[in-house]
């Protein structure tokens, strides 16, 4: 696994839920594109399309992270997820769709992600089956960041993050995933230099309280960004 890099160039935007605009150099990736449906959305599905992106990942396929991912295929941005997400994008329209599977990487001149397991679904919208749900090890801009999708706590992270981490991103909603506290004890196992929440607040039944779960980061010498819709972080 790639060592991060002492000097990375990678900014993250935070663009609500698990929706994030990940950059560097001449190169935006998105993650989970759910833009429209998402009151914490603080842009347009135009504006972001008009964004360039040069891929869009996607963990799963629940509506909320499959989100826009057709209206960014049918425009010729590859899609990459499971083998049966990039089967699905290509069925219904998506140009350059790439179906992948856990333990896989796919590259490009934007960086490369490799796929992790999650515990959690995953299902299309229409009912259509998605694969099985991951999580992502994003490498780009000279930096390493793991995004675990939507999931519980599960040892193997301590494997995750063995080739070092500059950022993990962690559901910390409850209900749907784990909550706060528990996604806490995953930076035990992790061990990033950061960590930064995700998939909270958005709907009612998303009670995770992202202050708690700064508080146990600083109780283990691991610093949370807490970024609002619309902020980005650097890495």
């Amino acid at each position: 696994m790639t060592q991060p890099s002492a000097a990375n160039h990678l900014t993250i935007r935070f663009l609500g839920h698990s929706t994030f605009l990940f950059s560097a150099g001449e190169h935006k990736v998105l993650v989970d594109p759910f833009i429209e449906g998402n009151p914490k959305s603080p842009v347009t599905l135009q504006e972001a399309l008009s964004w360039g992106v040069s891929a869009v990942l996607i963990s799963h396929a629940h509506g909320d992270h499959w989100g826009n991912a057709l209206d960014f295929g049918k425009a010729g941005v590859p899609i990459i997820g499971t083998g049966e997400i990039g089967g699905y994008a290509g069925k219904h329209g998506a140009a350059n769709a790439i179906g992948a599977n856990i333990g896989g990487t796919v590259k490009g001149e934007w960086g490369q992600v490799t796929f992790t397991p999650a515990w959690h679904s995953s299902s299309f919208p229409d009912g259509t089956y998605g694969g099985m749900p991951t999580g992502l090890i994003i490498e780009m801009g000279g930096a390493r960041v793991y995004f675990a999708g939507d999931t519980s706590r599960f040892s193997d992270m301590a494997l995750i993050g063995e080739g070092g981490l500059d950022l993990a991103m962690l559901p910390i909603g409850d209900h749907y995933t784990m909550g706060p506290q528990e996604a806490a004890k995953c930076l035990d196992l992790l061990k990033p230099k950061a960590a930064l929440p995700m998939h909270y607040g958005t709907f009612p039944g998303l009670t995770g309280d992202p202050q708690v779960f700064a508080a146990e980061g600083e109780k283990r010498g691991v610093k949370v960004h807490l970024p609002q819709p619309g902020e980005s972080v650097s890495v």
